[in-house]
C-alpha cells in the first residue's frame, strides 16, 4: 500500500520463492509491503516493512565533472572553472573535490575546503614558475566520483596584455533635450583594467538619470532625460598596471533657446514708431540663433500682431503705431530647434513728447564701511529718451548743502560705491537721472548711515584635528573661519576636557597668545583620552566653538618612513624635450618624515618645482631640456628611519652640431667635406645628417645632402672661381639639430703650383754700373697668372745671391753694379 493509503493491493498469490519483484510502482511515492505464508488449510498471519521504501532508481556515485577550464593565472594563483558531471549517480551533488599535482611528483593533494558547491576555485599561496595541473572530482552521499580529465600544465606567472578599447560611438553626438542617450563599447586587458568615465575633466557619477554599467568585457554610459547641462566632453578611461587607453565624445545636448535676455529697451519713441533693442539669449540651446519673433499689441486689446519673424539683429523698428496708444512689445528667440518663451516689454506709450526722467525711489544703502557705502536705486521712468547718466549726491545730516561724489558718468549700473567718506559721520545720499533733455528731480534722501565698519562674531574655525601627540601633549591645526565678522581675527581660544569630565579648560587664557591656525596643548597626563575644541575671537567677541571630531589618547606615536610610488617613478621615465618632467610618491611615517630630492647624489636644479603636502611629495620640472636627465632619488626620514628610491629619467631631444667640421681636398668643382658625430645625441640615435651649401654672395642655403649616414661628403658640381660656405646638421628621430658653419669660405680653385723657371735669360746691353736683361715665359704657370718675376744678382767668385726687384715684364735693367 502506499504509505498515505491504509488499503493494501496484493502483488501476487502464486509466489513460491522467498523473493518477489513488485512492478507498476510510482517513482517518488514510498510504500508498505507485507507478506503472509499459505498452505492447503489456509493463510497465515502477515508481516509488514517497519519502515515505508522511497521508490528511486539505485544510488551510485556521480560521474566525472565536465568542462575543467583555467580562468585566470597570477604568479601565486590559479583560478578554475567547471559543469556538473551528466550525472549525479541518483543524488544531489553535496560537494566538489578540487585536487593539484606539481609537475615532477607523483600524487594528487585536495586543495578545496570542506563542502564546496561552488564550480568556481582560486587556489592560492603558490609559488611563482611551479606548474601545476588539476583535476576535480564531485561527491553525492555515495561517495566521491571519478576526477575530471586533467588541465593541462599551467605555469605560475602573471598574465599581462595592454588595454584595448573598442567604442560604438563617434567623436560627436547630438542628442535633443528630453532623449536619452548611451556611449557604449567594448575592452580587455590584462590584469583588468579600470574603466573611468569622465565629463569636462571630473568623475561622472551615478544618480537617478545617469546609470554607468560595466562588465569584464563591456562598458555603457547610460543619460536618461538628458538635459542641457550634460553637454560636455566625454571621456571613458581604460587603465592597468601596463598602460590606459582613452575615447572620447563631445555630446552637445540641444534645445530651443532660452527666452532673450530683458529688459527691452526703448531707444527712440515717436507718435508712430519706436526703436527697440534686447540681448541675446543666455542659452542658445546649442544652436546658433536663425532669427527673432517681434510682435506688438495695443493694450487695450489682447490681439498680438506680427511685426518681423526674419530679424537676426537685436534690435527693431516697430511701425505703424497710433499716437497716444500704449504697446507692449514681445519678442522670441528661434533656433533649429524651435522658439524659445517670449521676452515682454514694458508698456510704452507711442508720442512724441520727451522730458526728463522722473525721480528714482529712495535709494537704500548697503556695505557701509568706515570710508566707502554703496547706494543702490531702481531705474526711474526715462522721459522717452534713454537715461544716458545717474548723479549721486552726499551731505552729512547736519548739513544743508549737497555734493556730487563723482564727477564721471555713472551708467547703466543702478548702484555706485562713495569713497571718502569720513569715519564716524552721518550721511545722506539722493539721485537724479539724466538724459538728453536734462537732469530730473532728485530722488528723496535716503536713511541716514553712519561711516564705520560693521563687525560681527566670527563663525566657527573650519576643520579642526589633531595632526601630532606625544606622551604629554597634542598639536591641533584648523583652517580660518570662513566668516570673520567684517573684524580682523585676533586669536584662537584653545579648550580642552577629560573624557567623563563635564567642564572645559582653557589651553591659552588669550586669543592673541594664538594668532595662529595651529597650537600645541600641553600639560596633559600620558594613556588619558581628552576632547578639543577651538573658539575664533576678533572685537566683537568669540564665535562659536569648533570640534575636533574624535577624542585623542595622549601617547608617543613613533612610525617609520614608507614610500607608495605613483606610476610616474615605477620604472625608467623618459620625457621629450618641452614637456613637463612630474615625480611623486606618497608618504607615510610618523612624525611626518622629512623629504630629501636629488639628482646625481646632488641638489636638484633651481628650476624643479618640489611640493611638499601632508601626504606626499611632489617634483615637477616644466620645460625639459636634456640636462635635465639623469638618476634621481627621494630620501624620506624621521627619527624612526629612512627610505629611499630612485628612478632614472631620460630627456629625449633633437642632438647637438656636430664637431670638428672640416674642408679637405677643394678642387675647381669639387671640396671633401669631413665632420664628427655631436657630443650629444639627443638621447636617440643619429639617424642622418644633413649637408647644406651657400654661394657668399647668396643669401639662401642649399641642401646637397640630407640622407647621409656617414661623417664625410664629396661636394660637387661646384662653380670655378666662386667662394662657398657649409653647414653640418645631425637629425634624430626627435627632430634636427643646430648647424655647425664653416669659419670662412672655401673657393673652388684647383690647388697652385709654384710656376716653372724663366727661359732663355740673356743681356742685350752692357754699361759700367748696369745690364739690361730679356727673358721667356715659363713653360707652366703652377695653375695661376704669373703675377712678376724676382731678378737676383751675384758678384763673380760669391756664395750669395741679392735680391734685385720683382718686375711684372719680360725684361729689366739691373743697375748699381
Amino acid at each position: 500500500r502506499e504509505s498515505d493509503h491504509r488499503a493494501w493491493t496484493p502483488v501476487s498469490y502464486t509466489v513460491t520463492r522467498q523473493n518477489a519483484t513488485v512492478q507498476g510502482l510510482i517513482q517518488g511515492k514510498a510504500y508498505f509491503f507485507r507478506i503472509a505464508a499459505e498452505n492447503i488449510i489456509g493463510m497465515g498471519p502477515f508481516t509488514e516493512t517497519t519502515k515505508e521504501i522511497l521508490i528511486r532508481d539505485p544510488i551510485t556515485v556521480p560521474d566525472r565533472p565536465e568542462d575543467l577550464e583555467v580562468k585566470a593565472v597570477t604568479k601565486n594563483s590559479v583560478t578554475l572553472t567547471w559543469n556538473p558531471p551528466k550525472y549525479n549517480g541518483g543524488s544531489d551533488i553535496t560537494m566538489y573535490v578540487l585536487e593539484s599535482r606539481l609537475i615532477g611528483k607523483d600524487k594528487f593533494h585536495k586543495v578545496t575546503k570542506e563542502k564546496m558547491l561552488d564550480r568556481k576555485f582560486t587556489v592560492e599561496g603558490l609559488k611563482e614558475g611551479d606548474t601545476y595541473e588539476y583535476r576535480v572530482s564531485a561527491c553525492n552521499i555515495v561517495g566521491q566520483g571519478k576526477p575530471s580529465f586533467c588541465t593541462k600544465p599551467i605555469t605560475c606567472k602573471d598574465e599581462i596584455a595592454p588595454p584595448t578599447l573598442d567604442l560604438d560611438f563617434r567623436d560627436k553626438l547630438i542628442v535633443r533635450v528630453g532623449e536619452a542617450f548611451s556611449l557604449t563599447g567594448r575592452y580587455s586587458g590584462k590584469p583588468a583594467p579600470k574603466v573611468t568615465w569622465l565629463k569636462d575633466d571630473v568623475v561622472v557619477k551615478e544618480d537617478d538619470r545617469i546609470k554607468i554599467k560595466t562588465t569584464p568585457t563591456t562598458l555603457c554610459l547610460g543619460i536618461l532625460k538628458s538635459v542641457r547641462e550634460d553637454t560636455g566632453k566625454y571621456c571613458v578611461t581604460v587603465e592597468n598596471s601596463t598602460g590606459s587607453r582613452k575615447g572620447f565624445c563631445q555630446v552637445n545636448v540641444v534645445d530651443r533657446p532660452s527666452p532673450p535676455v530683458g529688459p527691452v529697451i526703448f531707444d527712440e519713441v515717436f507718435k508712430d514708431h519706436m526703436v527697440v533693442s534686447w540681448k541675446p539669449p543666455l542659452d542658445d540651446g546649442g544652436s546658433e540663433i536663425t532669427n527673432y519673433i517681434i510682435e506688438k499689441k495695443d493694450t487695450h486689446k489682447d490681439l498680438w500682431m506680427p511685426v518681423t519673424s526674419a530679424t537676426v539683429k537685436t534690435t527693431c523698428k516697430i511701425p505703424k503705431l497710433l499716437e497716444g496708444r500704449e504697446y507692449q512689445i514681445r519678442i522670441y528667440a528661434e533656433n533649429l530647434y524651435g522658439i524659445s518663451d517670449p521676452l515682454i516689454s514694458d508698456e510704452m506709450k507711442a508720442k512724441d513728447r520727451f522730458r526728463v526722467p522722473d525721480a528714482p525711489e529712495q535709494p537704500i544703502i548697503k556695505d557701509v564701511t568706515k570710508d566707502s557705502a554703496v547706494v543702490v536705486w531702481n531705474k526711474p521712468y526715462d522721459g522717452g529718451k534713454p537715461i544716458t547718466n545717474y548723479i549721486v549726491e552726499k551731505k552729512e545730516t547736519m548739513a544743508t548743502r549737497w555734493v556730487r561724489v563723482t564727477k564721471d558718468p555713472i551708467f547703466p549700473g543702478t548702484k555706485f560705491k562713495v569713497p571718502d567718506l569720513l569715519e564716524g559721520c552721518q550721511y545722506e545720499f539722493r539721485v537724479s537721472a539724466e538724459n538728453e533733455i536734462g537732469v530730473g528731480d532728485p530722488s528723496p534722501p535716503s536713511k541716514p548711515i553712519f561711516a564705520r565698519d560693521p563687525i560681527a562674531k566670527p563663525s566657527p574655525p573650519v576643520n579642526p584635528e589633531a595632526v601630532d601627540k606625544t606622551k604629554n601633549s597634542v598639536d591641533l591645526s584648523w583652517q580660518p573661519p570662513r566668516h570673520d565678522g567684517n573684524g580682523k581675527i585676533i586669536g584662537y581660544l584653545v579648550e580642552y576636557q577629560k573624557v567623563g569630565d563635564e567642564g572645559w579648560k582653557q589651553a591659552n587664557l588669550t586669543a592673541d597668545s594664538c594668532p595662529e591656525t595651529n597650537y600645541k596643548v600641553t600639560g596633559l597626563t600620558e594613556g588619558l583620552t581628552y576632547k578639543f575644541r577651538v573658539k575664533a575671537v576678533n572685537a566683537a567677541g568669540e564665535s562659536d566653538p569648533a570640534h575636533v571630531p574624535d577624542p585623542v589618547e595622549v601617547k608617543d606615536r613613533l612610525e617609520p618612513p614608507e614610500l607608495i610610488l605613483d606610476a610616474n617613478m615605477a620604472r625608467e621615465q623618459h620625457v621629450k624635450a618641452g614637456d613637463t618632467l612630474r615625480l611623486s610618491a606618497v608618504i607615510k611615517g610618523v612624525p611626518f618624515p622629512k623629504v630629501t630630492w636629488k639628482k646625481e647624489d646632488h641638489e636638484v636644479s633651481p628650476k624643479a618645482d618640489i611640493e611638499v603636502t601632508g601626504v606626499g611629495s611632489k617634483l615637477e620640472i616644466r620645460n625639459t631640456v636634456h640636462e635635465d636627465g639623469g638618476m634621481y632619488s627621494l630620501t624620506v626620514e624621521n627619527p624612526a628611519g629612512s627610505k629611499t628610491v630612485s628612478v632614472k629619467v631620460v630627456v629625449l631631444d633633437k642632438p647637438g652640431p656636430p664637431r670638428n667640421l672640416n674642408i679637405s681636398d677643394v678642387r675647381s668643382d669639387s671640396c671633401y667635406i669631413t665632420w664628427m658625430e655631436p657630443e650629444d645625441d639627443g638621447g636617440s640615435v643619429i639617424t642622418n645628417y644633413v649637408v647644406e651649401r651657400k654661394d657668399v654672395a647668396s643669401a639662401q642655403w642649399v641642401a646637397i645632402s640630407s640622407s647621409s649616414k656617414k661623417r664625410s661628403h664629396m661636394a660637387k658640381y661646384l662653380m670655378e672661381g666662386t667662394q662657398y660656405l657649409f653647414r653640418v646638421a645631425a637629425e634624430n628621430q626627435y627632430g634636427r639639430g643646430p648647424y655647425v658653419e664653416t669659419l670662412k669660405p672655401i673657393k673652388a680653385i684647383d690647388p697652385l703650383h709654384p710656376p716653372g723657371p724663366p727661359k732663355n735669360l740673356h743681356h742685350v746691353d752692357v754699361d759700367k754700373t748696369e745690364v739690361s736683361l730679356v727673358w721667356n715665359r715659363p713653360d707652366r704657370d703652377g695653375g695661376a697668372e704669373i703675377t712678376g718675376y724676382l731678378v737676383e744678382y751675384q758678384e763673380d767668385g760669391a756664395d750669395e745671391w741679392t735680391k734685385f726687384q720683382t718686375v711684372p715684364m719680360l725684361d729689366c735693367v739691373v743697375t748699381g753694379l
